[in-house]
């Protein structure tokens, strides 16, 4: 992708706005690109993240075209870095460090950490007001092993230097004691549980040693110096299994708060209109570290089968080890519904898989992760997200059952309509023709030469309007199936007008059009039948009003079509007009003006208007006309020359000729 990267690493803080707007301000100054921000969700970090300013950050990089992940780490800059290069981004926006100063010196900074490992990645450092100020709460850390192997480096060196000291001045073993627990104390507090018990026991042996009489020996004769001893090596390993339990509890609380706010992140994006089954499985590449998601249906198969064979739901062993699809020599019978990240194309097929987890959504349906083996301890987390993603997968398959239930609804509206149609519509011009008919085969009445051509012209009459009710009924048939195509050519208003009126009572209708307007793009013939079926609504419609054809003010229109200039022609009447609630009714099949309540009868002319116009690429729109009475607008495309017409018409090789027997099919 052409231009800048820029990856915005967003710390949960309330600086998050500022940095999201100084990489906007630079991806702008930069000629465009992409904007990618990224949350890095830690154990350590999750009491000290804003959930509000989180989804306030994520809402406003949506609206600036961007995307936002959350990534879940035990270490951020490395999380950070990764993926950075994992996206290919050529510059990183951070912000400046909230620490204190003096944690800045004692901990390097997190910026320098980062510096030192973007290697050429860009880094930008964005200064902001909360920089330097702490971040409001004191983070807890767990005991990991460089911390254990420390305390226990202490514990052998600490009392050592601690009996050294006592050397210099004479002291009691009440005072060897107290300094030796105070020296414990702090190695428990290091190192936590063991290193403490071991520093406890040589400070005793040294105490003995050095400092209880007889001195020089291991022996104790006196029983309080015994006791002493006792209590000191007792105080030591109590304070150091307080200082490991609460290291654990630490670390516990730590991890559930980060699960707590990636659960809460779940409930709210399940909220949001734009969730998805595939943004659920984005969210957890980020949030389980693996290459790929995938949903997968197909039935339910018992450990223990053949190979390949996927794990019923309860069949997990009990250590929490999770069984998973193996591979498989035929077909699994399994449909891939949803996937994310990077898969094969085996994996796609649910035949053959690497390194993977599984969690059964129901009985037929399956969440896989590719990539690694999710932790038992992540496994509430997991079975979170297959619920959010089978609750998406029951959210689709209502919303398509509900759209197929909108559809049958209509189907059975448009049917009701035909029916009534044929019973009123057809009917009414074939029993008008059944009488004249039947009246000229008399042959004991003699008509009068004018009573025969009355009789001749209700045939014809009749006639036409079968005519037109059975070629309004093919051209929506044909819009309907999507099979009308237009043959676009540069027209002229001027050109189509005029023929397309020929039906109408004469003088009913006006022409008011200058003679230099553009041509537009589109099929002669079709666009014939348009302006008639329009014309002849508004003669039916408004029987007492002047009919008036003519274009923008001037000749010049501002109408835009998909951003592109477009001509314009307007069909203005004074007649009752249409009240606004009622025009969206007005181009539907089989409706009339004059029943709209009733939403019955035929009334095809502007839906089929409407249908050819679309299939031009134009716009049909109703307007009220100033002082009353309304007016039809019919909007298409300005000729750019012949080079415009239709692509698929030109692929096609079509002629105008064939343009116009489709028409009239």
């Amino acid at each position: 992708m052409a231009g800048e990267r820029i990856v915005i690493g967003l710390s949960g803080g309330l600086e998050g706005e500022t940095l999201i707007r100084r990489a906007m301000k630079a991806l702008d100054g930069a000629g465009g690109g992409e904007l990618l921000a990224v949350h890095i969700r830690s154990a350590e970090g999750a009491s000290v993240e804003s959930t509000s300013a989180l989804e306030s950050q994520r809402r406003l990089v949506v609206e600036l075209g961007g995307s936002y992940h959350t990534v879940a780490a035990h270490d951020t800059v490395e999380a950070l870095l990764e993926f950075a290069g994992h996206v290919g981004a050529t510059r990183l926006v951070i912000g400046q460090s909230r620490a204190r100063p003096l944690a800045r010196i004692l901990t390097g900074g997190t910026e320098a950490r980062i510096i030192r490992g973007a290697g050429d990645l860009d880094v930008q450092v964005v200064p902001h007001p909360l920089a330097g100020r702490g971040t409001g709460r004191r983070r807890q850390r767990n005991l990991g092993r460089v911390r254990v192997a420390v305390g226990f480096v202490l514990a052998a060196a600490v009392p050592v230097l601690l009996q050294l000291a006592l050397a210099v001045t004479e002291h009691s073993v009440a005072t060897a004691v107290l300094v030796q627990l105070a020296g414990a104390v702090a190695v428990a507090l290091v190192g936590g549980l063991w290193p403490a018990v071991v520093g406890a026991l040589w400070s005793s042996l040294l105490v003995n040693y050095f400092s209880t009489p007889p001195v020089g020996d291991l022996a104790i004769h006196d029983p309080q110096d015994l006791f002493s001893l006792a209590v000191f090596v007792g105080v030591s390993v109590a304070v150091a299994g307080v200082v490991d339990r609460s290291a654990r509890r630490s670390k516990e609380a730590a991890r559930a708060r980060a699960e707590a706010a990636t659960l809460g992140e779940l409930a709210r994006a399940a909220t949001r209109a734009e969730d998805t089954v595939g943004s659920l499985l984005e969210q957890a590449l980020d949030v389980f570290g693996v290459r790929g998601a995938a949903v997968f249906s197909g039935p339910a198969i018992r450990n223990g089968a053949a190979s390949g064979d996927w794990p019923a739901p309860g069949d997990r062993p009990a250590s929490g080890e999770r069984q998973a699809p193996r591979k498989a020599d035929g077909e699994t019978g399994r449909r891939l519904l949803a996937s994310a990240g990077e898969l094969t194309e085996s994996e796609r097929g649910g035949t053959e898989f690497g390194e993977h987890t599984v969690e059964p959504l129901d009985d037929g349906t399956w969440l896989v992760l590719f990539g690694k083996a999710v932790p038992a301890a992540d496994s509430s987390l997991l079975g979170a997200f297959a619920a959010h993603v089978l609750a998406q997968l029951e959210r689709g398959q209502l919303a398509a059952s509900r759209l197929e239930v909108l559809r049958l609804a209509e189907g059975n509206t448009m049917r009701t309509a035909i029916l009534r149609a044929v019973s009123h519509d057809l009917r009414t011009p074939l029993a008008g023709i059944k009488l004249a008919v039947g009246g000229l085969l008399q042959t004991a009445v003699r008509y009068t030469p004018k009573e025969k051509q009355e009789l001749l012209e209700t045939i014809d009459e009749c006639s036409d309007r079968l005519d037109g009710l059975v070629g309004n009924l093919l051209d929506m048939s044909r819009i309907t199936a999507d099979s009308v195509r237009p043959l676009l050519k540069p027209v002229r208003w001027l050109d189509v007008v005029p023929p397309a009126l020929n039906g109408l009572p004469p003088g009913r209708v006006r022409v008011v059009l200058p003679p230099n307007l553009p041509a537009v793009d589109a099929d002669a013939v079709l666009l014939e039948r348009v302006i008639a079926n329009i014309a002849e609504n508004a003669v039916k419609y408004a029987p007492a009003s002047d009919i008036i054809v003519t274009s923008a003010a001037g000749g010049l229109s501002s109408a835009v079509l998909n951003g592109h200039p477009a001509g314009e022609l307007r069909i203005i009447d004074h007649g009752r007009g249409v009240p606004d609630r009622n025009v969206p009714a007005m181009f539907r099949p089989f409706q009339r003006l004059d029943d709209l309540s009733q939403s019955t009868g035929v009334g095809l002319g502007l839906a089929v208007a409407r249908g050819f116009v679309s299939a031009m690429g134009g716009s049909l729109a109703a307007e009220e006309t100033p002082g009353g009475g309304l007016t039809m607008v019919i909007r298409l495309p300005l000729s750019t020359g012949p080079d415009s017409m239709g692509p698929d018409s030109l692929r096609r090789g079509a002629s105008p000729a064939a343009s116009q027997q489709k028409a009239a099919q």
